[in-house]
């Protein structure tokens, strides 16, 4: 199962149409998570068009993101892989323990929020922060995530930058 895990798109202001760059990606997805900061529901029918798509609510993002179905945290199975996801994880300090606590069963915990690409393993949980592919604040790049689930496991983890 081939995931492309995108946060912060920031629509309108950020995100006018999809960028060719994430497109690419997105043309071979099995599934799309999105962490947050879609800002508008056209974001997530856009993203629909490739694949199904899973995502939370932000926050900047308003009932009717929410009312699309972008609730505050996901728990989801994919083939076995135990998924969790929320926006705003927390300070970083301490982060990974927190999100363990709060996502005791997940294999990995899925967030957004910080614009700050991040793929760390610690307190017994995988972190995965696929950072901005429209917003990058002060990172060298845009950037969205890439997963590869095989056999209810995470066998590829990436964060690659799109602009």
């Amino acid at each position: 199962m081939r995931v492309v895990v995108l946060s912060d798109t920031h629509a309108p202001r950020r995100w006018k149409a999809c960028p060719p760059k994430v497109a690419e990606h997105l043309a071979g997805a099995d599934l799309i998570l999105h962490a947050g900061d879609v800002c508008v529901p056209a974001v997530l029918d856009e993203l629909s068009a490739y694949a199904p798509v899973h995502a939370v609510c932000g926050n900047n993002d308003g009932p009717d993101v929410v009312a699309w179905g972008a609730p505050e945290t996901v728990e989801l199975d994919l083939a076995g892989l135990r998924v969790a996801m929320i926006h705003d994880s927390g300070r970083k300090d301490g982060r990974a323990a927190r999100l363990r606590r709060r996502f005791p069963d997940a294999d990995l915990v899925v967030f957004g929020h910080s614009h700050i690409p991040l793929d760390l393993t610690e307190a017994g949980v995988r972190i995965f922060n696929p950072g901005s592919p429209t917003d990058r604040r002060r990172q060298p790049h845009g950037t969205l995530g890439l997963l590869t689930v095989e056999g209810g496991r995470l066998v590829a983890a990436e964060i690659v930058p799109v602009d």
